[in-house]
């Protein structure tokens, strides 16, 4: 793994952030790692709106590890299958 990439830092340091759900209000824990997380309080499911470095590196998997990045690379590939599903073209 690559010392101290500052793009990173949100995945090595988990980011807690909190989002409104759109469809409820009610308050949704969003760590920086999850691509989306379910409301608890109606089940909508809420997309985590920051872009990993992950996705566009071509060092991500040096820098974060194989576990990590295949765990990363799985939840976007999971969420824009979802987010297709819900918005057919």
């Amino acid at each position: 793994m690559l010392d101290r990439c500052p793009g990173t830092l949100f995945i090595r340091t988990p980011e807690l952030k909190i989002k409104k759900c759109p469809e409820c209000g009610s308050e949704v824990e969003v760590f920086s790692v999850d691509v989306k997380v379910n409301c608890e309080k109606c089940g909508f499911t809420v997309y985590n709106d920051v872009q990993s470095c992950v996705q566009w590196c071509k060092y991500a998997r040096e820098c974060v590890g194989d576990e990590l990045y295949e765990r990363l690379v799985r939840r976007k590939e999971a969420a824009s299958d979802d987010a297709q599903e819900d918005h057919p073209h």
